[in-house]
C-alpha cells in the first residue's frame, strides 16, 4: 500500500477514543500502531470530530501538527521536510512557507540591507503560527493529545466546518486555460 493510499486510509477511519491508561492524558486519541505511522511516514486523521491533524515520522520522532498551512490552507501533508538554521520545518508545497516540526512557528529569509551586494539573509521568526499538538507513545501505540490553547493561532482557521464544505465542494484540480 502506498503512503497517500495509507494515508487515506488513516483519515477516513473515525476518531477512537484510548484505553484506560495512567499514562495518557484524559483527553488522548489513538491515531494508529507506531509501525504503521513509520511504515507510512504521515497519516492524517480526524480528531475529537473538529480537528484535522498530521502525525508524521520524521528522523526517529513523532510530530502532530494540524494538517493544512496557517497561510492558505496548503495540505502539509504533501510537504517537505527540511532543515533551517538548524531546525526542523514541514514545507507547505503550495507557497513553500517553512514551519518549524517543534514548535509550529513561521520561519522566513530576512536580508539585512537590501541595497548591500551581496545580499545579506539571517533567518526570523514570524511567531508560532501553526497548532502544535502532542504524540504520546504507549505500548506501540500513538495517540495524540490536541492543543487546546485558548490563544488563537492564525492554523485554526482551516478547522471550520465552513472550510471543510469548501472543500468538499471545490473542483479536485484546478482548470487549465487550453
Amino acid at each position: 500500500m502506498s503512503s497517500e493510499e495509507e494515508t487515506s486510509l488513516t483519515s477516513s477511519t473515525s476518531c477512537s477514543s484510548s484505553p484506560p491508561s495512567t499514562s495518557l492524558p484524559p483527553a488522548s486519541h489513538f491515531i494508529g500502531r507506531k509501525e504503521d505511522i513509520v511504515k507510512a511516514g504521515r497519516v492524517t486523521k480526524m480528531v475529537n470530530g473538529c480537528r484535522d491533524i498530521l502525525v508524521l515520522h520524521h528522523q526517529g520522532q513523532l510530530h502532530a501538527m494540524d494538517v493544512r498551512c496557517y497561510h492558505s490552507g496548503g495540505p502539509l501533508q504533501n510537504g517537505d521536510i527540511e532543515e533551517f538554521n538548524g531546525r526542523l520545518c514541514i514545507v507547505c508545497p503550495w507557497h513553500k512557507y517553512k514551519i518549524t516540526l517543534a514548535e509550529g512557528e513561521g520561519l522566513y529569509q530576512a536580508v539585512d540591507n537590501p541595497t548591500a551586494k551581496p545580499l545579506r539573509t539571517h533567518w526570523c521568526s514570524k511567531g508560532v503560527k501553526q497548532r502544535i499538538h502532542k504524540v504520546t507513545e504507549v505500548n506501540r501505540n500513538v495517540y495524540v493529545t490536541l492543543n487546546n490553547s485558548s490563544e488563537a493561532m492564525e492554523s485554526d482557521r482551516y478547522q471550520t466546518e465552513r472550510y471543510r464544505t469548501g472543500l468538499r465542494e471545490a473542483p479536485s484540480k484546478p482548470k487549465s486555460n487550453e
